[in-house]
């Protein structure tokens, strides 16, 4: 397995293979990225940013499915589904949950602008297509500017140091309602597309409930 690790307030994890996102619980992990290309998707991921897909479904993973295989000219898009439910499915044991809220949208905005972090337990991000998430490490964050809700260039101490997630890569990212003390949620944002007007096709996994430790 293949980890990167930063040398001091170590708050990530990087690998290459999808056990890297069940470091996610570590105390000091905030975000952990599974490193991977899509090439194989590519022809599905064009078909689908030719057409408007909003998906949104909430639920235990069976109804999800069911779901997800209403799509119109699902049968176009075999991979892209087989690698939902494998993603669903790793979330769901990483996050010890049995409901889920899942977004499959193509994304043509900035979304969030502001490095935030979200008020939820964890989430999972897969940016199929187009530029993914920004996030901070802690040695790059000033917490106390984004506590007094201060721009994005009080926040980020070094520009040039801002971290992003790979097309294709999965992250999962801790956010403020993970339950264990001394955890600190992940400061991101989304990357700025409106004005080069490209386009994203986002995936979007969060718990539709608490686990409590």
């Amino acid at each position: 397995m293949d980890i990167t690790l930063s040398k001091e307030k170590i708050n990530w994890c990087v690998g290459k293979s999808s056990k890297i996102l069940e470091k996610i619980h570590e105390e000091q992990i905030n975000i952990t990225i599974y490193e991977r290309d899509v090439n194989h998707l590519a022809y599905e991921i064009k078909e689908i940013l030719h057409n408007d897909l909003n998906f949104k479904a909430t639920g235990n993973i069976d109804h999800i499915i069911k779901e997800l295989h209403k799509i119109p000219n699902v049968d176009n898009y075999k991979l892209i589904i087989d690698d939902i439910v494998f993603l669903l499915n790793q979330f769901k044991e990483i996050s010890e949950v049995v409901s889920f809220k899942l977004l499959l949208a193509i994304v043509d905005n900035d979304m969030c602008r502001r490095f935030h972090t979200d008020l939820n337990y964890i989430r999972m991000l897969c940016t199929y297509s187009g530029p993914g998430t920004l996030w901070l490490s802690e040695n790059n964050l000033n917490r106390e500017a984004l506590d007094d809700l201060e721009s994005n260039n009080s926040i980020v101490i070094n520009n040039d140091s801002i971290n992003q997630v790979r097309t294709g890569s999965v992250a999962i990212l801790k956010g403020g309602l993970y339950p264990r003390k001394g955890t600190k949620a992940i400061v991101h944002r989304s990357p700025n597309i409106q004005e080069s007007q490209q386009k994203r096709l986002l995936l979007r996994i969060d718990t539709d409930e608490l686990f409590n430790f």
